[in-house]
């Protein structure tokens, strides 16, 4: 297996691992955090090299209310001590499901009504506070480096992205995804409120 971002050859689960975890839904049923009102908010996970930075996902997603994850592509999968050190149990209390392809994930989503928000610099894309949300939020987040790849962009037909006010023109991932997660589950929280 190659990395998206930088073309290195890397290690990976054998794909008989992947085929077995790839569509297994909600990995914590009855499990720690399962009697947690969650909102109507998953976030799919696309191709996140660091276990790190999937570990810090997990705990912003356990601190914002996220229903699930959808880890796919390279994204590394519990059980991880890289994740758990960041995600300090999160990744026990957070239900998550591996896809290998993201498209197909989109697709399921779709049908339980979610719609997908790419969160990416493009030409389209709206500021945080600027954009309307959907009612049932998939926000899509991308690799370290390469960012979402170009055909899950595609799938996304709403943007979203983060003002950069300094030289550099992107935010670590799980930095990003804190900042868009705590935009998402403000609105969302709002709503079931009204």
């Amino acid at each position: 297996m190659y990395c998206p971002a930088c073309g290195v050859r890397m290690t990976a689960k054998p794909l008989e691992v992947c085929a077995e975890l790839d569509g297994r839904r909600d990995r914590l049923p009855g499990g720690r955090g399962a009697e947690t009102e969650r909102l109507p908010f998953i976030v799919l996970v696309d191709n996140v090299r660091s276990l790190w930075n999937v570990g810090a996902i997990f705990r912003t997603a356990d601190a914002c209310g996220v229903r699930k994850l959808v880890l796919s592509g390279i994204t590394g999968c519990p059980p991880r001590p890289e994740i758990s050190k960041t995600a300090l149990g999160a990744e026990e209390t957070v239900a998550w499901d591996y896809r290998a392809d993201p498209l197909r994930a989109l697709r399921v989503l779709a049908d339980d009504g979610y719609r997908p928000v790419a969160l990416e610099h493009t030409s389209r894309a709206a500021g945080l506070d600027e954009l309307d949300w959907p009612e049932q939020v998939c926000l899509v987040i991308g690799n370290e480096v390469a960012g979402i790849s170009p055909p899950v962009i595609e799938a996304c037909d709403l943007h979203a992205t983060i003002p950069m006010l300094g030289v550099k023109e992107s935010l670590n991932v799980s930095v990003a995804f804190g900042i868009a997660a705590y935009r998402v589950a403000s609105v969302l929280s709002g709503r079931n409120r009204a």
